[in-house]
C-alpha cells in the first residue's frame, strides 16, 4: 500500500467511526460536473434557514457544522477533478471537518445529507485500489479491449477478425489456402497489437494520447492456441509484455462478456499485483534476515531506534512500516524518507507476513543502500 492510499484510508476510517448524539454530521459530495457554487448556495441558504429556527440555540451545533462546510466551500475556486466530499459536524464537543479533494475516483453523485453519522458510500470507490488494467481478449472471431479498475469494466474498443476458417474455399489448393490463411492471421495480430499500444500505453502523440491509459498491468485472455500464436508472434509491444499479470486465461468471447469474464477470473492476480511492491519488498527483508551474518543480513534494520538511526546516516532505500501504526508514525517515517530520496510503504495485517511484522519487529524496519556500523 502507497503512503497516499494509506493516508487516505486512515481518513476514511475517522470519518466512518465518527457519531453524534442528534443529527449534528453535515455530509456533502459534489460529482467533478456539478459548480461549486450550485451546492454554496444551499449551504448558504440552510445556514440562514437554520439560524433563523434557532432561537433558543439548541442547533448551534448543526449550525457549526453548517458553517464549516460553508468555510470549506467558499475557499476553492472550482470542483476538483474527481469532484470534492467535505463532512462536518461536532463530534464529543469538537467541530470536526474532513475534507476529500484528492479522490482517485470520481464522485458519481450530489449528496448532502443531516444525520448522526456520516454518509461514506459516496468514499467506498476511494478506498479501493486505483490501479487500472488493461483487458485484452484475443480469439480466431475477434479481439476486444477493455479497461478496469476497482471491479468496474469500461469496453474500450471490440473488432471482428477477418482470418478464414480452417474449411478450404473452393478452387483453391490446400498449400495456398494455408498460406492466406496464414497472412491473415499475421494481418489480424498485427491489427491487435497495434490498438492495445494505443490503447493502454499512454505515450502516443498528441491526437491519440486523449484515448490512452498507461496501464498498470495487462491481463491476457482468449482460446488458447489462439492467444499463444499472437504471444509467440511478438505482436505486443514489450512494455505491455513485461506488464502481463501471469499467463493468459481461457475465455470464451471476444467481447464484453468475454472482458467481464476475464476480470472475474482474475481476481485473485489483480489483487496480488495492487500489492506486489508491498510483497516484493517484504519478502527481501525476510531474506535478508535468513541471511543474517553473511553480507546480505547487513542490508536491513528493524525497530524504530535502528531505522530512525538509518535514516541518520542517509542509508535507507525503503522503510517498511506496519499498518497498525498510527498515522502520525506512518507520516514521520514517509515524510524522513522523501527526504533522502527513499521509499515508504505501509504493510497491511491482513496476512500471516503482515502480522509477522508487526508483532516479531515492531512494525518498523528498512532495507539499506549500504551497511551501517
Amino acid at each position: 500500500m502507497d503512503i497516499d492510499a494509506y493516508e487516505r484510508h486512515d481518513r476514511i476510517e475517522r470519518v466512518e467511526n465518527a457519531e453524534a448524539t442528534d443529527n449534528d454530521l453535515v455530509t456533502v459530495a459534489i460529482p467533478p460536473d456539478k459548480p461549486l457554487g450550485e451546492a454554496l448556495e444551499r449551504v448558504e441558504e440552510d445556514r440562514a434557514e437554520a439560524e433563523y429556527l434557532d432561537s433558543e440555540g439548541e442547533d448551534s451545533a448543526y449550525i457549526d457544522a453548517i458553517e464549516a462546510v460553508q468555510h470549506a466551500l467558499q475557499h476553492r475556486d472550482s470542483t476538483p477533478e474527481n469532484g470534492l466530499v467535505v463532512y462536518a459536524g461536532v463530534v464529543n464537543g469538537e467541530v470536526v471537518e474532513y475534507v476529500f479533494d484528492d479522490l482517485p475516483t470520481p464522485v458519481s453523485e450530489f449528496v448532502y445529507e443531516r444525520g448522526n453519522e456520516f454518509e461514506t458510500e459516496v468514499l467506498d470507490a476511494a478506498d479501493r485500489s486505483s490501479k487500472t488494467f488493461g483487458l485484452l481478449v484475443v480469439e480466431r472471431g475477434g479481439a476486444a479491449l477493455g479497461l478496469t479498475e476497482n471491479d468496474e469494466v469500461r469496453v474500450v474498443e471490440t473488432f471482428d477478425s477477418d482470418v478464414m476458417g480452417k474449411t478450404k474455399a473452393g478452387g483453391q489448393s490446400a498449400q495456398r489456402f494455408e498460406r492466406e490463411r496464414e497472412r491473415q492471421k499475421e494481418e489480424f495480430f498485427e491489427s491487435v497489437g497495434e490498438e492495445a499500444e494505443r490503447a493502454f500505453l499512454g505515450d502516443h502523440d498528441a491526437e491519440s494520447a486523449s484515448a490512452s491509459t498507461d496501464v498498470d498491468g495487462l491481463l491476457l485472455g482468449g482460446t488458447s492456441v489462439t492467444v499463444d500464436d499472437f504471444l509467440d508472434g511478438d505482436h505486443l509491444d514489450y512494455r505491455l509484455e513485461d506488464r502481463l499479470v501471469g499467463d493468459p486465461i481461457s475465455v470464451e468471447y471476444a467481447s464484453e462478456q468475454g472482458l467481464r469474464q476475464l476480470v472475474e477470473k482474475a481476481g485473485d492476480r489483480i489483487e496480488d499485483e495492487e500489492r506486489r511492491e508491498m510483497h516484493e519488498r517484504l519478502d527481501e527483508f525476510f531474506d535478508a534476515l535468513n541471511d543474517a551474518g553473511s553480507d546480505d543480513g547487513d542490508d536491513v534494520v528493524y525497530g524504530r531506534e535502528q531505522v530512525e538511526e538509518a535514516l541518520e546516516y542517509d542509508a535507507v532505500e525503503t522503510v517498511l512500516v506496519s499498518a497498525d501504526l498510527s498515522f502520525d508514525a506512518v507520516q514521520q517515517f514517509e515524510d524522513r524518507a522523501n527526504e533522502e530520496g527513499g521509499d515508504c510503504l505501509v504493510v497491511p495485517t491482513d496476512f500471516d507476513r503482515g502480522r509477522q511484522f508487526r508483532e516479531a519487529f515492531g512494525g518498523v524496519a528498512a532495507i539499506l543502500r549500504f551497511p551501517i556500523e
